[in-house]
């Protein structure tokens, strides 16, 4: 997609066009455009949120995810909660658990018990 198109959906998500942010995430995280993901997410844009969160944890880059769970993204919390447990960070997994992952949950338990 040429440069004027995205320019066009993004002055399309501006006027809140829910369809035009959609679009324009699939095609940023297609691209790695973390940038335009972030501005998608600060403008309430759930797919975008997702979209980076899988990007994020198959690059295991912590910082984004937790970017990202501060902004709400349960996705997020999952996707770094399975990092943490293959990690064995048994600190962010329970830090997880506090805010209420259930998957974070589920995995420190494994964790601990494979500790054992």
């Amino acid at each position: 997609m040429s440069r004027v198109e995205r320019d066009a959906l993004r002055a399309l998500v501006e006027e809140g066009n829910d369809e035009a942010a959609d679009r324009l995430a699939e095609l940023s995280a297609e691209d790695g455009d973390v940038d335009t993901l972030k501005y998608l997410i600060d403008s309430g844009n759930e797919k975008a949120g997702d979209l980076l969160a899988a990007l994020a944890a198959g690059t295991q880059d912590v910082e984004t995810l937790n970017y990202l769970i501060d902004s709400g993204n349960e996705a997020a919390a999952d996707h770094l909660a399975e990092i943490a447990a293959d990690r064995g960070d048994v600190r962010t997994l329970q830090r997880l658990v506090d805010e209420g992952s259930k998957t974070a949950e589920t995995l420190l338990s494994r964790v601990i018990r494979d500790s054992e």
